[in-house]
């Protein structure tokens, strides 16, 4: 269907003639108007201005002011929970200043007291988000609300904090927004821009254009049903509702004036009329253009592939009906995937069996490493999860229409009621061979560290994308994660509106399995060695990947903050030498990790 906001009517300005070639964005995305052309005339499109209010509160009765400590309890770079009454604020000191925000990342709720504060920012121990201390503005990802600011005050030694009542019970704040100024003759068939795709990259450019102050038109389009929801959460929480992870209301797209096409699948962009082409004929003209299409999941190419019960995890209707079609039942999954290993793990307790059939001798080898595979495999195991390694499908047999039998290439014949599938993915690029956009052999979108592509007003972000990784010396790489998306979309946003914004940022994932989580920071492709601290079996311990003597990434299971503290140094563009490591193992059991906050290596 076609989602379409509300739009308010503004006047029509005629665009003298020497003015009709700019088409660029003005620099701030305030100072100028964007002109483009609508059916052959050009139109004048302002954007709002909207004054930034430092609390969006006013009603006096909603505020509430407290004492919560004296001057010297807190020591620099020291952070502390605190309680209003009605709510806690985190206390930061940091310089010689108080600063008080939300207590609570706004993602999914971890405590930032426990977090990693460095240099007028603080980052979750969760994820890795990462929010001003002095604004309480979101930063890096994931998550798409900033926290609220409350303001400090010092009287007689004492720190009091004073804040709204429903920012300390909410925890959240979403950043100030332009609204769309339309004109009168709103033409259905042309939009300033125009994403594809409304998955995190997606809806986080559409946002941060609109937090920019851009007020012209954003259309999203996508070829689900769904309003963009938390995909992640699909191998996770399998039997969410999609109302449950929608990542935004309707009425936050209604609010902010973001239209949204949903099951609308574009078959060809063409870059010379700025058009792009649906499958149903449909045409909308753009001026600039946001590819966030992410990947398609590979099929089994086996006998069989095509049969009821067989499921790539693609949409919450999809992850529904396999938690209900496997509850009692025998449960095969094919590839050891993080798809695959998180269905397994929430379909332990509920299915008769599981079984998950994998090509390589250990899950996650080439992300995690042998012995960190080793470890995970273990916990599965017992778990009640069988493993089937170093062997593929040959084949998928029927009964009466539906699936019965998964055949290994070993000759091992397994039951199965429901197969699920997650042998990887490819990018969603098809659409795009003859259009001009550079793609490389594997279908990726190649952009630059502004996230456009050799088209200019064309950008990528995304699953789908090769994008220069400043961590490794800006070599191009493809990075399909959550948080990565997010910071694509504003990267893009931001250079939509000629702001020359680079990527900078740490890549950071998580996987959840059993009641446990892996976190992940770096990039450690091509690492040769793997140096671990703690205790593998006991499924507490930090691993450093290091390739020659850098440490690239590191992963770690029942050991926060460690990895939001290493993405810290990383970001700062410091150094982890391997050979240090075996130094500064005894700093962990204590919590003390100043040494990796010094200067230099």
């Amino acid at each position: 269907f076609l989602f379409v906001p509300a739009v308010e009517v503004k006047i029509e300005v005629v665009i003298p003639e020497k003015e009709r070639s700019k088409e660029e964005m003005s620099p701030n995305g305030k100072a100028s108007p964007l002109v483009y052309k609508v059916n052959g005339t050009a139109r004048h499109y302002h954007l709002e201005e909207h004054p930034i209010a430092s609390n969006p509160y006013h009603n006096p009765k909603d505020m509430v002011e407290a004492s919560v400590c004296h001057v010297k309890d807190l020591e620099n770079g020291q952070m502390r929970e605190v309680d209003l009454g009605c709510g806690k604020a985190l206390l930061i000191k940091e310089s010689g200043e108080f600063h008080a925000v939300g207590h609570k990342c706004p993602h999914y709720g971890a405590p930032l007291v426990k977090g990693v504060l460095s240099k007028g920012r603080v980052r979750c121990p969760w994820h890795g988000a990462c929010f001003n201390i002095g604004t309480g503005d979101i930063e890096d990802f994931p998550g798409l609300d900033s926290l609220p600011r409350f303001q400090v005050k010092i009287e007689k030694e004492k720190v009091y904090i004073r804040g709204s009542k429903q920012a300390l019970q909410t925890q959240r704040r979403t950043k100030m927004m332009a609204k769309c100024i339309s004109l009168s003759n709103y033409n259905l068939s042309s939009t300033n821009v125009l994403i594809i795709g409304a998955g995190a990259a997606g809806l986080v450019c559409a946002e941060t254009l609109r937090q920019e102050g851009f007020s012209d038109r954003i259309v999203m389009c996508t070829m689900d049903r769904h309003l963009p929801y938390d995909r992640p959460k699909l191998s996770k929480s399998m039997d969410s509702q999609p109302e449950q992870i929608a990542l935004r209301p309707k009425e936050f797209f209604c609010t902010y004036d973001i239209e949204v096409l949903t099951e609308m699948q574009v078959a060809a962009v063409d870059i010379k009329s700025k058009i792009a082409v649906f499958k149903d004929g449909f045409k909308m003209e753009y001026n600039k253009l946001l590819i966030a299409t992410g990947n398609t999941p590979k099929a089994l190419s086996c006998k069989g592939k095509e049969m009821e019960n067989v499921f790539n995890i693609r949409t919450p209707e999809d992850a529904n009906r396999v938690v209900k079609l496997a509850t009692s039942k025998n449960v095969v999954i094919v590839g050891a995937s993080f798809l695959g290993m998180e269905v397994a793990a929430y379909l332990a307790e509920r299915a008769h069996s599981v079984s998950l059939v994998e090509l390589e001798e250990v899950p996650f080898k080439k992300v995690f490493g042998e012995r960190v595979g080793r470890a995970v495999m273990k916990m599965f195991e017992s778990n009640r999860v069988k493993f089937y390694m170093q062997t593929e499908v040959s084949e998928l047999r029927e009964q009466e229409g539906k699936l019965k039998e998964v055949v290994l290439k070993s000759g091992k014949v397994l039951r199965a009621d429901v197969c699920v599938v997650g042998v990887g993915a490819v990018p969603a690029t098809g659409f795009l061979k003859q259009s001009g956009i550079t793609i490389d052999s594997k279908g990726f979108i190649v952009v630059n560290k502004m996230m456009q592509t050799n088209i200019p007003g064309v950008f990528a972000a995304g699953d789908a994308v090769m994008f220069p990784l400043a961590l490794r010396n800006n070599k191009k790489v493809n990075v399909p994660h959550w948080q990565m998306a997010h910071m694509h979309g504003r990267i893009a946003a931001l250079n939509m509106l000629a702001h020359g914004t680079e990527i900078s940022t740490v890549p950071y994932l998580w996987t959840a399995m059993f009641g446990k989580s892996i976190r992940y920071a770096g990039h450690a492709e091509g690492f040769d060695d793997v140096v671990i601290q703690g205790d593998l079996d006991e499924l507490k311990f930090v691993a450093f990947y290091t390739k020659s003597d850098e440490v690239v990434a590191v992963a770690s299971m029942n050991y926060d903050p460690i990895v939001s503290k290493v993405a810290e140094v990383l970001a700062a563009g410091r150094t982890i030498r391997k050979q240090i490591l075996h130094l500064v193992f005894p700093s962990f059991r204590t919590g003390d990790m100043s040494w990796l906050t010094g200067k230099g290596s």
